[in-house]
């Protein structure tokens, strides 16, 4: 079954997902304007990303981000204590979504960040269409994925990021930060 990249839990713990509260902040974290509350994590949108309504209750929280090639979107998910698979099968799920750019050899990376554990990778090619009825219709060439898991007590946590490259290129940096700001509720 597919994890956390599909919607769709390792384990049936989709009950037990909370979708998060988003509010706005004067004095922002990291320069964001959003602060995103739930299911025990909690964590700042990078300054210009547009807090959503999650489409699905599986997402504990959804963002727009503007940029010059189109939209991208940032999708968070839970599927409750230990749910959504382990971290390698989550990378490789979402490795495996996209048809790598050429000389593109995406390399997971870890780091610790408010004593919760962060495996991300960063992904470039072709986003291809998903069998789920997520992402894309057809495939999306020049776009990225950043995705990351979230390893702390209560978790994990899964982010994905996807969208046209050239809009998701210069938030790089903004993803990393809004990772490294996240902490317990």
């Amino acid at each position: 079954m597919e994890a956390a990249a599909s919607e769709t839990p390792a384990v049936d713990t989709a009950s037990d997902a909370q979708i998060g509260t988003i509010s706005s902040r004067d004095q922002a974290v990291a320069g964001g304007g959003s602060t995103v509350d739930g299911a025990g994590l909690g964590f700042d949108l990078p300054q210009g990303w547009q807090a959503e309504t999650p489409e699905s209750n599986m997402r504990l929280a959804q963002a727009t981000i503007p940029g010059p090639g189109g939209p991208g979107q940032l999708a968070v998910f839970f599927f409750g204590p230990g749910g959504g698979g382990p971290v390698q099968a989550n990378i490789d799920r979402w490795v495996g979504q996209m048809e790598l750019a050429p000389g593109a050899a995406p390399s997971p990376e870890t780091f610790e960040a408010n004593n919760y554990r962060i495996t991300w990778v960063d992904v470039k090619g072709t986003l291809l269409p998903s069998t789920m009825g997520m992402g894309p219709s057809t495939p999306m060439p020049d776009a990225r994925l950043l995705g990351a898991v979230v390893e702390g007590p209560g978790g994990p946590w899964f982010f994905k990021v996807t969208g046209p490259d050239s809009t998701l290129a210069p938030q790089r940096d903004a993803f990393l930060s809004m990772l490294k700001g996240v902490r317990g509720q």
